[in-house]
């Protein structure tokens, strides 16, 4: 079976609608023509900034959502809609999440993500972030159905602890989707190398989704856009400019690789346990 997929590396607009409308204009234009999935890149319609995430923060169902349900079933495709901020009303007050929505074809949300690793860090000389002053942390990691099987679903920093990768594959996963927007500092160093490592190791094919570099915007996306097979091979990956590339993924392929080298098959869960002598 294969199955495939269309990565837009989109740029961000500080209005909201005019990411939605963007979308909207590359979907007609036939740009993703033939592709069953589409992928957009992690807070594709919120600018980058911690003190975006509140203001930008829609309820599940929101206008944006509806926007995006919309447009999968209007063009029968599978839509993987990047990540946007998420506004949750509770007891004791206001949450905010990065959430990952996916649409079917006949425009019902079939996945939903909530960022669980949030990205707080402090590179000497390079980038300082951090999402705990706006956001919470999601709570679980797991996959959708689709009729060409599982498919995992994680956020950019969630990507980075092999755990979740593998948690996916063990649930069945033969993708697994990651919008994304590593920076100038992690992205030269890790970007490729991490997609790499975790597509092997889930022998999984992974995709990564960004939004395209904006030198004018107060976080800076690497970009590179990327798809890896399960073997570790590149299979694309874009430069930092605004683009769209289709790929085809071949899922009995991941079934040979799996078959040959059997690496989840040999865990060895007996002894992965720390112990104190």
């Amino acid at each position: 079976m294969k199955l495939k997929a269309a990565i837009l590396q989109t740029k961000v607009y500080t209005e909201k609608e005019k990411n939605i409308l963007q979308l909207e204009r590359i979907l007609a234009a036939g740009q993703t023509e033939g592709a069953d999935l589409v992928t957009l890149p992690e807070m594709f319609a919120c600018p980058y900034e911690t003190g975006n995430f509140p203001m930008y923060a829609e309820a599940e169902g929101g206008p944006s959502w509806q926007a995006l349900s919309s447009l999968a079933k209007q063009h029968s495709i599978y839509l993987s809609a990047g990540s946007m901020p998420e506004l949750v009303e509770t007891v004791s007050g206001r949450r905010v999440y990065n959430t990952a929505y996916v649409f079917g074809p006949d425009g019902q949300q079939i996945g939903k993500h909530r960022k669980a690793h949030l990205f707080d860090i402090n590179v000497e000389g390079g980038q300082s972030f951090k999402e705990s002053d706006t956001l919470s942390a999601g709570e679980k990691i797991g996959c959708f159905d689709t009729a060409f099987g599982k498919i995992g679903l994680c956020i950019c920093y969630d990507f980075r602890f092999p755990e979740t990768a593998r948690l996916m594959a063990q649930d069945g996963a033969k993708i697994i989707l990651v919008p994304a927007a590593f920076n100038m500092t992690t992205g030269p160093a890790h970007w490729e190398l991490m997609f790499r490592q975790r597509a092997v190791e889930s022998q999984c094919y992974v995709i990564g989704t960004a939004p395209a570099r904006d030198m004018d915007s107060s976080y800076i996306s690497w970009g590179h856009s990327i798809a890896v097979d399960p073997w570790g091979t590149v299979l694309m990956q874009m430069d930092e400019k605004e683009g769209i590339r289709i790929v085809e993924l071949d899922l009995d392929y991941v079934d040979k690789v799996r078959r040959e080298l059997p690496l989840l098959a040999h865990r060895r869960t007996d002894l992965y346990e720390l112990r104190r002598k």
